[in-house]
């Protein structure tokens, strides 16, 4: 009867501590490979989380430097739009004979005076000034731009 007993009590007991310590090694390794996928998934948000924030100041510099182009380009077309009108502004007659006339001399007169300066100072006959030589510059280039315009109809 103990011998009955001791088997009795012994495969139960086998049964139990083996379930038991099967158990726990199954919730260890659950465990760990819950572990890895939790600092697998930390590091994915946090590549995530890095790139979103590149992108992020990647589409803010882009986005200044796309208002600084247009700053830019918006100033350059109205220097470009203020130089043809002063330029269109010096073909227009008012109505004054004499005021006329001298408007229409004055301008080859000018760019006649620039064009001798120029030539005098690169023969070396002459010394120019910074300022005259800028002077004769602005002169010969309202002139020209004045001429080609007319030629294009503006």
């Amino acid at each position: 009867m103990i011998s009955a007993l001791i088997s009795f009590l012994g495969g139960s007991v086998f049964r139990m501590l083996w379930g038991e310590i099967s158990s726990f090694l199954t919730k260890r390794q659950d465990h760990a490979q819950e572990m890895d996928r939790l600092r697998l998934q930390g590091e994915i948000d946090a590549n995530q989380h890095a790139r979103n924030l590149e992108s992020i100041r990647v589409q803010a510099e882009l986005g200044v430097k796309t208002i600084q182009v247009q700053a830019e380009a918006n100033i350059s077309e109205l220097e470009s739009t203020a130089w043809l009108e002063a330029v269109k502004s010096t073909t227009k007659t008012i109505g004054i004979a004499w005021v006329d006339a001298w408007n229409a001399t004055i301008r080859p007169g000018v760019a006649t005076w620039a064009i001798v300066m120029m030539t005098l100072g690169e023969l070396r006959l002459m010394t120019l000034s910074e300022n005259t030589l800028s002077i004769a510059s602005v002169a010969l280039g309202i002139y020209l731009a004045d001429r080609n315009l007319m030629k294009r109809g503006k």
